[in-house]
């Protein structure tokens, strides 16, 4: 059946952005029948988000994309700073940081947006799903069975659940009356626009300070393109001129390159640096998730990694709810764990744009985690100071010769039984079992991953460990 065609599904994504997109890969892969809309008559064009903290590439790692994403990306140039028409030194934009055992992907990685949308729904196309397009949600309505997604159209879809994922000016979440808290973080208007430029060299990000009667220009080659970003802060209360002749115009005034070197203008916007988090993250039987939840500076690179997160603790959720294995309750746990983590990305984006944090352990979101989570569990009784915790994210490593992450990919659990034994029985087969001795980042006990690579429980023994499992409708 042509998802056009559909009137009821078990998920209704609202928006094909990277959030929406995610989440229908999640689900895809795990069997639920999940519809993604989008109003638009094609996925989003432009390049706004482009970057991929470590985290995230672990999360595209267990989505079976991460090849892909290696394949059209790159890592971040050095910047290179100019003043009039000179190199006059380089501006190294992050922390070093190497790869790992325990964090393999531990760079930051450079996509364009509208290249990982391609990946990510080539991916959903595999796993059997589509995005329907030109398909408008202006209203929904709830009962107790359900919600039905109301199309500019005329026509409605049934579905057990609906997620906004739409963006910042998300109709699904103003057809909720949920509102949004935040401020401006800059009142100066931004220029962002994806050009072609001939004689400049990819191997930096062009930096150009702001000079009297030019403000600052950044010309940054899009990796796996031939395109560069160029963004370029104005004075408040200016009008941004997004024009190909104004995109050119503003290239020409802060820079040496001539307006024509700027050959092609591919897509342009302008916007005003914003924070703001949605009061809510779930309406009865709609959940709201990436920019549709929180609107963050681009500073950092915090905005679209936060959002694919949404989606990525959230699939498995609604996976186990909808088969009938775990309570509802298990939902509200979404707004619980999401939104706390949204508010301290927001706070952490803020920063990094005023320059009072540099880019680096913080913004590769390695150490975020859910130990206050009611879904979090840890029993033993003592632990070292730098030993995983059940709600952490589970680091990668090797346990007798077998890759952590290889075992963790999939929909499934994994119980890591390390230098104690495994228990016989009540584990199921939705639990991978992997047996071996101490791990230097996790130490000795037993560790229950999640679905999304977080320790969800972790003890000595095997005591309470069937309960747990219950919880979700596991076990034996």
């Amino acid at each position: 059946m042509n998802v056009a065609d559909a009137a009821e599904t078990q998920v209704l994504i609202v928006g094909a952005g990277p959030t929406g997109l995610a989440l229908g890969v999640d689900l895809a892969r795990r069997g639920v029948d999940a519809l993604v809309l989008e109003a638009a008559g094609q996925l989003f064009p432009g390049s706004r988000g482009k970057g991929f903290q470590p985290r995230t590439m672990e999360v595209f790692d267990d989505l079976g994309v991460l090849d892909a994403i290696h394949a059209v990306g790159g890592p971040y140039p050095i910047g290179m700073i100019w003043k009039d028409g000179e190199r006059v030194g380089e501006h190294h934009m992050f922390e070093p940081a190497e790869p790992s055992e325990d964090s393999p992907y531990n760079r930051s990685w450079m996509v364009p947006q509208w290249r990982t949308q391609e990946v990510l729904a080539d991916r959903l196309a595999e796993l059997g799903g589509e995005v329907a397009f030109h398909h408008e949600v202006v209203g929904v309505t709830q009962d107790a069975a359900g919600v039905t997604a109301h199309l500019s159209s005329g026509r409605t879809i049934r579905a057990r659940y609906l997620v906004a994922a739409d963006g910042g000016r998300s109709a699904v979440r103003r057809a909720l009356g949920i509102g949004m808290t935040g401020e401006d973080v800059d009142p100066n208007p931004t220029l962002v626009a994806d050009v072609r430029i001939s004689g400049l060299d990819r191997d930096n990000w062009h930096v150009f300070p702001p000079r009297e009667g030019a403000g600052f220009l950044a010309v940054c080659p899009l990796a796996g393109t031939e395109d560069f970003q160029v963004m370029a802060r104005f004075e408040e209360g200016a009008t941004v001129d997004t024009s190909p002749d104004g995109v050119r115009k503003t290239v020409a005034e802060r820079s040496h390159i001539a307006a024509e070197d700027v050959t092609e203008v591919r897509w342009a916007s302008d916007f005003r640096p914003r924070a703001a988090l949605a009061d809510r993250f779930r309406a009865g039987r709609v959940f709201i998730a990436g920019d549709a939840a929180h609107v963050h500076s681009p500073a950092g690179g915090q905005g679209l990694n936060t959002s694919i997160q949404d989606a990525y603790n959230l699939g498995w959720k609604l996976d186990a709810v909808l088969k009938a294995s775990a309570p509802a309750a298990l939902l509200d746990s979404y707004e619980e764990e999401r939104r706390p983590i949204a508010a301290d990305m927001l706070n952490l984006s803020t920063a990094v744009h005023r320059g009072e944090v540099r880019r680096g352990r913080a913004t590769r979101q390695l150490g975020i985690g859910y130990r206050d989570s009611s879904l979090t569990v840890e029993t033993r009784g003592t632990v070292g100071e730098d030993a995983v915790r059940a709600g952490d994210r589970a680091p990668d490593g090797r346990v007798d010769g077998v890759r952590l992450f290889d075992a963790f990919r999939g929909p499934h659990w994994t119980l890591l039984a390390l230098g104690v034994e495994a228990p016989g029985s009540g584990v199921g087969a939705a639990v991978r079992v992997v047996q071996g001795g101490p791990h230097g980042a996790y130490g000795t006990g037993l560790f229950l991953v999640r679905p999304d690579g977080y320790v969800g429980w972790a003890s000595d023994t095997p005591e309470g460990l069937d309960a747990y499992l219950g919880r979700f409708g596991l076990g034996a």
